[in-house]
């Protein structure tokens, strides 16, 4: 519904963590079964079946995260497929893996066009040590955070956007005046440009009015969403409270840059 292009807040080191992070993902998601470019997991239902299969084993189910493995043949599979095969997983492993994991192109392009819009700055203003391991305790967070309010589900969770969405909330409090250039395809995709802080409690609000009515069952995971938010703002809030917020213009001059 909200759909950033392009920051006006420049940087003065390349963002390294940022742009392997998209890089990673890329890649592993062109060797899944969800790009239906590797042939080895075959066409058709036969693809349908190994992506479930592969979500299953590098996503993370959400019950398993306060109950403990529960017995594969509990996961969901869609209609036809095999049952799941015998494989050790640690539900706190999956954690991580299942932040490299995507469903589909949408799903991937999505989440690495507001990483590729936001996260340089962050990592620009936390160091680069600093914001992969904020990122990843921001996908921890937002992953627990969705588990505890879906105790019961077996629905495999997979995707970056709790980690992102992380990168969001500390953007939000970092940079609340940056001009952020935006498209709305309720407006036709007309490309607008409001302050970061419009932009991102815009965006907030809507995870949290779609959370809202999507209450139970699979589909996008909201509360993820809001969950990493919130997890980021306070992170950074937290860390850089005690430090002066500058203006782009001035950040240029002064070099904004954390060690």
């Amino acid at each position: 519904m909200v759909i950033p292009v392009y920051d006006k807040n420049p940087v003065h080191r390349t963002p390294v963590v940022t742009y392997a992070l998209i890089g990673l993902c890329g890649l592993l998601f062109l060797i899944s079964p969800s790009s239906g470019l590797n042939y080895m997991y075959g066409m058709g239902h036969d693809q349908v079946c190994a992506q479930a299969t592969y979500f299953a084993r590098w996503g993370v189910v959400p019950t398993q995260l306060w109950h403990g493995h529960i017995p594969l043949a509990q996961v969901p599979m869609p209609t036809g497929c095999p049952p799941l095969g015998s494989f050790a997983t640690s539900p706190f492993v999956s954690v991580l893996t299942a932040l490299f994991v995507h469903g589909g192109w949408f799903h991937l392009l999505g989440n690495m066009l507001f990483l590729w819009v936001f996260g340089d700055n962050v990592e620009n203003r936390m160091g680069r040590f600093r914001f992969l391991l904020f990122y990843i305790a921001s996908g921890y967070v937002a992953t627990y955070g969705y588990a505890l309010g879906h105790t019961s589900s077996t629905q495999t969770l997979v995707g970056a956007s709790g980690a992102i969405s992380g990168v969001l909330g500390a953007y939000l409090y970092l940079y609340p005046k940056a001009r952020v250039t935006s498209v709305f395809p309720f407006l036709f995709f007309l490309p607008l440009r409001f302050p970061a802080w419009m932009v991102l409690i815009f965006w907030f609000v809507l995870q949290w009015l779609a959370g809202e009515v999507q209450q139970t069952g699979p589909g996008v995971a909201y509360l993820a969403h809001i969950t990493g938010f919130v997890c980021g703002f306070l992170c950074a809030w937290v860390c850089y409270r005690a430090t002066p917020k500058l203006e782009p213009a001035a950040r240029a001059s002064q070099g904004d840059l954390q060690p």
